[in-house]
């Protein structure tokens, strides 16, 4: 998601920050580059004249150009009007204390079905009582496909093979939500390959009827800005409350998610991140604008941590942890808490400072990696697990080798190197999660941690970093010490 768009910003900054001085005319060839970049992202061409007309009005001006740092004041600049551009953004679905109804609407192939299944699954977490409504008549695999999301979610779907027609089918949805305690009725209403005039009006018509709370346009990021056009269609018929995008987890390129706020004024309120039925998330401008500028997403990856860990689990990690705790077994549990949140390049494009990482990460094989190490303290026994760096010798290392399908030396790497992260482990507890993602950065500029899953020492420094006056005059200083050391061996000779 976004990765082009991040890369090519990210290159046009580092190219005004190789600049000995920044100057009106190097800052204006910087921010073409921006320009370039927003548009082999996909963004709509309006949408990216109006926002450079407004980085331009201040990245040039004397306020920016004499700062301390030029290109820091200009990434401000471009992620201020970043989250100008997506928000504001009203995550409140602006439910009822009777019952609410939310229509979902959109072109065929978007996601729409399985986004009916993530929003109520994630409004049966706030604790109200929806039901599905199969109102998409034109294909019946999606009645099938409603029907077996219900069933896995523990929903109500309201669904009749027989209907002809989708108005009647949504009122009668209507007064069986009534009749059967039910809070909340999300409608999944028909698609097309494309916007058509017999869609339109079918769609107006339950609109009329019905008269829904919230009508939701659900749209595939893939689609470039195909999906900006149709969002602009369906927004003119029938007046949208916001947009869910989907498959942003893809390799889309970002464009529409940047442009469909400008063209149409409606925002994008949720984002499909992947195929799973908790993989909806609300769409945040500010952090989004915070991946995209490649400065992470903590407070996203914090609130998944909260809904996804064993906070019970973790407490008492926590807790083993302050004592001086930690063994192989609550690293294989922290492994597994981490499989959780998603692919670990994922993981890492969220942590600040460690998007890069994320990018070599994807040209290996993380999850296989974690799998490895998971079978080689599996092959453990429990004793071992305690201290594997007393315990395990060298007959011990060939079984567990031999039980996990490893190799003795992958079995030594572990455990020589265990004490180094058990000793980080325990300097993380305690403290707060900026503390902790500081710290990861710190240990992974240091190189303690490799993309392949393994541990590595980390590099300890050397004092203090000499400036360029201070190099050379040590560079002088060698070589006349090697000189002189030349003279000395003539005259012996």
């Amino acid at each position: 998601m976004f990765e082009s768009l991040q890369e090519n910003l990210s290159s046009a900054i580092r190219a005004l920050r190789g600049k000995g001085r920044l100057t009106e005319s190097n800052m204006r060839d910087g921010l073409e580059l921006v320009r370039r970049a927003l548009l082999e992202a996909d963004v709509s061409l309006s949408v990216v004249k109006d926002f450079m007309e407004h980085v331009s009005e201040q990245a040039v001006g004397e306020t920016v150009l004499k700062s301390l740092d030029p290109t820091q004041h200009l990434i401000g600049i471009v992620g201020r009007e970043l989250v100008n551009l997506m928000g504001p953004v009203d995550h409140s679905l602006h439910l009822r204390s009777g019952i609410s109804v939310l229509m979902l609407c959109g072109l065929q192939g978007s996601g729409k079905t399985t986004t009916c299944g993530k929003l109520g699954r994630m409004l049966r977490d706030s604790g109200r009582k929806p039901m599905l409504v199969a109102a998409d008549l034109q294909r019946p695999a999606a009645i099938q496909q409603l029907q077996v999301l219900g069933q896995q979610l523990g929903l109500p779907v309201h669904a009749d093979l027989t209907a002809k027609d989708p108005v009647a089918l949504c009122q009668a949805a209507v007064k069986q939500a009534k009749a059967s305690g039910v809070d909340t009725v999300i409608l999944d209403t028909a698609g097309r390959l494309h916007v058509d005039a017999e869609l339109m009006n079918q769609l107006t018509l339950i609109d009329k009827r019905l008269g829904p709370d919230q009508v939701y346009l659900v749209v595939d990021a893939m689609t470039g800005q195909d999906a900006v056009l149709s969002a602009k269609a369906f927004n003119e018929a029938l007046e949208l409350d916001g947009v869910i995008m989907t498959k942003l987890d893809g390799d889309a390129r970002g464009g529409a998610a940047l442009s469909v706020k400008q063209v149409t004024g409606v925002p994008i309120k949720f984002m499909g991140t992947g195929e799973h039925l908790d993989a909806l998330e609300e769409f945040h401008p500010d952090r989004m604008a915070g991946r995209i500028l490649g400065m992470g997403d903590v407070l996203t990856l914090v609130e998944q941590a909260q809904q996804k860990f064993d906070q019970d689990e973790m407490a008492k990690q926590e807790a083993r942890l302050r004592k001086g705790e930690f063994t192989l077994d609550d690293f294989k549990k922290m492994l597994g808490q981490t499989k959780k949140l998603g692919p670990i390049n994922k993981i890492m494009g969220m942590i600040p400072g460690l998007s890069s990482m994320g990018d070599m990460l994807d040209q290996m094989d993380a999850e296989k990696d974690m799998k490895r190490l998971t079978g080689i303290v599996d092959s453990m026994t429990p004793e071992e697990r305690r201290n594997p760096s007393r315990v395990i010798d060298q007959s011990r290392r060939r079984r567990i080798a031999a039980g996990a399908g490893v190799e003795p030396h992958e079995v030594n790497e572990l455990v020589k190197q265990f004490d180094g992260m058990a000793d980080l482990m325990k300097r993380m507890s305690g403290m707060g999660v900026r503390d902790r993602m500081k710290m990861m950065q710190e240990v992974t500029q240091g190189g303690m941690l490799n993309p392949g899953a393994k541990f590595a020492k980390q590099k300890v420094g050397t004092g203090k970093r000499l400036s360029s006056a201070e190099r050379a005059k040590l560079k002088k200083e060698r070589e006349r010490e090697l000189r002189r050391k030349k003279r000395e061996s003539r005259k012996n000779k």
